[in-house]
């Protein structure tokens, strides 16, 4: 070993600037304290957790911890007391709410390495602490949506489970765990369709599952007569899909069914019924969508081919860019007859679990709604009693904003009604204006209480030329002064490319907004619906 201090010195310098830039990094800051003094050394790094100076900072470790969150304080204390009873633990964990200078709770992980004399007793107590508050509140929020989804999927009127790769069950609501016969969901974790079924079916049923988990493909609508052990059987409609992680990995599937059994009976029992079988399992393949979309692109399919008409020509074009997996817009185009074009835009309060449910509920309810889609308000009044009853039922305050209109190439005439929607902007020979922006004009969001009234109002085709709606991803783009970007911007984006193509507008409209965003990205959902009206001899 060498004695020259010299190089002594440098090592211990290089070694403490090492622990500072690894301690910066952690973003920890360092605690010393024997514990039979009451000073106690913190770092810059802690007093700047505890917004409190050197001079006034509290001691966290002596009673009565009037800095320790009331909820925290027996763990709080009885960890302290271990650590500096004689004979001890070696070390001190705990995580608390702590109250600082500025009067604000923050979460602390505290750690500390216990230094006891040859006797037991603590002569000194070091480590460190780090500010936790972010994740707790992560976590507080993981555990809330969690708890949402559990009740929706209980309060679902369909048998929903999820099974791992060996095809034993994960998860389940309680309508199925009454089906097979259990009190609850516990008594089906972890167990096979052979535990409850006869051979006939649940290897079918297996064979159905491996199937999805080597391709990645669905299996949609498929009638199975489920025979028990004990000889009774009963049929279901059952769709069974892959269950992936957030990478994309294959770890199961999941699956919702209906029980069908008087149906399939009465099939049975008389051919000539066989039509109103057919219409009560297209009933039942309605309520089936409700799961089936949380898995399908939220995005359209593509648009209804408008049928050739003398006096009017209709191109549809779209744009749609989630922030996230999981989002709350959408948008619909409805052939409603040869005449007759629906345009549907909807935004859900959120993001993530709840919002993508909501869309779900939603799309299961349009196809209700189509025998009042000539009427706007109409329409509008039943997505919103639908979707209330639903978020009722499971207890939970949500709602979407929607507009929806009608383009009636018949009588030439624009129809629509809003659900605190913003407004669609027209451009036509008048020039770039919106429509449906006064309050009076709009009903209440959808979901918020049943019976609500939406006030049908419309425009003659002729002072259309084109037709844009959108959502408010649009609108609520800040710059880096916090100025919203605001439909007057919109409007003038849209009259500036009023001679161009449509997807050049679309995509200028998009291209603004990231150049007047800070950061130059989209904070919401952001879905775009434009639509060209082309009059008599300008058809093509």
């Amino acid at each position: 070993m060498s004695d020259d201090p010299n190089e002594f010195n440098e090592k211990r310098r290089l070694k403490l600037e090492r622990l500072e830039l690894a301690l910066r990094a952690s973003n920890e800051g360092i605690w010393d304290w024997n514990p039979h003094e009451e000073k106690i050394f913190y770092s810059r790094r802690i007093l700047e957790f505890l917004e409190c100076g050197s001079d006034y900072a509290p001691n966290l470790f002596i009673p009565p911890f009037e800095h320790v969150f009331a909820g925290d304080q027996q763990a709080f204390s009885a960890a302290v007391s271990q650590a500096v009873q004689e004979g001890g633990p070696e070390t001190l964990a705990i995580d608390a709410r702590i109250l600082t200078g500025g009067r604000n709770w923050r979460w602390l992980r505290i750690r500390g390495t216990v230094v006891r004399n040859r006797s037991g007793q603590a002569v000194r107590i070091a480590g460190s602490m780090i500010d936790i508050s972010r994740r707790k509140a992560a976590e507080v929020q993981i555990e809330e949506e969690r708890f949402l989804l559990r009740q929706l999927i209980d309060h679902v009127p369909l048998k929903i489970y999820f099974k791992d790769l060996e095809s034993r069950f994960t998860m389940a609501n309680q309508d199925i765990a009454e089906h097979l016969g259990c009190a609850n969901e516990s008594g089906l974790i972890g167990k096979h369709d052979k535990d409850f079924f006869s051979d006939e079916h649940w290897k079918s049923a297996e064979a159905d599952e491996q199937r999805i988990i080597r391709t990645g493909e669905p299996v949609i609508d498929l009638l199975e007569r489920e025979t028990r052990y004990h000889g009774s059987q009963s049929w279901v409609i059952t769709s069974k899909f892959p269950l992936r992680d957030r990478h994309g990995n294959i770890k199961g599937t999941f699956g919702v069914s209906s029980d069908v059994t008087k149906l399939v009976n009465a099939q049975q029992e008389a051919v000539d019924l066989a039509l109103q079988l057919q219409k009560k399992n297209q009933a039942y393949e309605e309520e089936l969508m409700l799961a089936r979309e949380i898995q399908q692109a939220l995005a359209g399919e593509g648009f209804p081919t408008v049928s050739t008409n003398r006096n009017y020509q209709l191109n549809f074009l779209a744009r749609y860019i989630p922030i996230s997996g999981l989002a709350g817009d959408f948008f619909e185009v409805l052939k409603i007859n040869d005449d007759c074009y629906g345009l549907l835009i909807c935004d859900v309060m959120g993001h993530g679990v709840r919002s993508a449910l909501v869309v779900a509920m939603l799309r299961g309810l349009l196809e209700k709604q189509r025998f009042h889609a000539l009427d706007p308000g109409l329409f509008l009044h039943g997505l919103n009693d639908g979707l209330a009853a639903i978020l009722e039922r499971a207890g939970t305050t949500m709602f979407a904003t929607a507009f929806f209109g009608i383009i009636d190439l018949a009588n030439g005439n624009f129809r629509y009604s809003s659900a605190g929607h913003p407004g669609p902007i027209v451009a036509g020979p008048a020039g770039v204006w919106q429509i449906a922006n006064d309050r009076s004009q709009k009903g209440p969001g959808l979901g918020l209480f049943g019976g609500a009234y939406y006030p049908n109002n419309q425009i003659p085709l002729s002072e259309i030329n084109r037709l844009l709606l959108f959502t408010d991803g649009v609108l609520e783009a800040e710059n880096k002064n916090g100025e919203p970007f605001f439909e007057n911007r919109l409007m003038e984006i849209i009259a500036s490319h009023a001679a161009e193509p449509m997807d050049r507008m679309l995509d200028g409209v998009l291209a603004s907004v990231l150049a007047f965003s800070e950061g130059n990205h989209f904070d919401d959902d952001v879905c775009l619906l434009g639509v060209d009206l082309t009059c008599g001899s300008q058809a093509p």
